[in-house]
């Protein structure tokens, strides 16, 4: 039908479906920076605390890094949970910080592990060593936190259709959108 024709207005195309691949990706590049602007301070806490206990005590290396480990996981939680997740379900706050946790823990022993091997199993234990391991073992967890995270803790509430009406009374292949 042409211009001037009598028949029935031509609608808008269809909105693209919510999951298309373009918002997945983009929605997982944002969940990605906001989880690494958490991590990288939580990053700082951790080398600060790292070192603080280091200058100040005479622990062990290793003790050390275990310490500052679990004082950025503390500082970690609050932030994934009120920034990074916020939009998550919150419905199973025990099983959350049960999992957290878990992981966490999981994440500690290979941060800490890492630093172990170079510490004890190859003898590099200068500051500057340490230092390197250490960010080296973190940087290693937090590809194993960030997918256990997002895939077992914080997990997404699911996606919602939008919900059309029926066709209308006169024929025409129109639908609305309910809220």
């Amino acid at each position: 039908m042409g211009r001037g024709s009598s028949g029935p207005p031509a609608t808008a195309p269809a909105p693209a479906p919510r999951g298309t691949l373009r918002e997945r990706i983009d929605r997982l590049v944002r969940e990605a920076v906001k989880f690494g602007a958490v991590g990288g301070v939580g990053l700082l806490v951790n080398l600060l605390v790292f070192n603080l206990v280091r200058q100040v005590t005479d622990l062990q290396v290793v003790r050390a890094s275990v310490i500052a480990t679990v004082v950025a996981i503390i500082f970690n939680y609050v932030g994934f949970r009120y920034f990074t997740y916020r939009d998550r379900d919150k419905s199973r706050r025990t099983r959350e910080m049960t999992l957290f946790l878990l992981f966490s823990a999981v994440g500690l022993v290979i941060e800490n592990g890492v630093l172990y091997t170079a510490t004890y199993g190859f003898g590099w234990d200068s500051p500057l060593q340490s230092n390197i391991f250490k960010f080296f073992g973190i940087a290693v967890a937090t590809l194993f936190r960030f997918w256990s995270y997002r895939t077992w803790v914080f997990r997404a509430l699911p996606v919602r259709e939008p919900v059309t009406r029926g066709a209308p009374s006169d024929g025409s292949r129109t639908t609305q959108r309910v809220p």
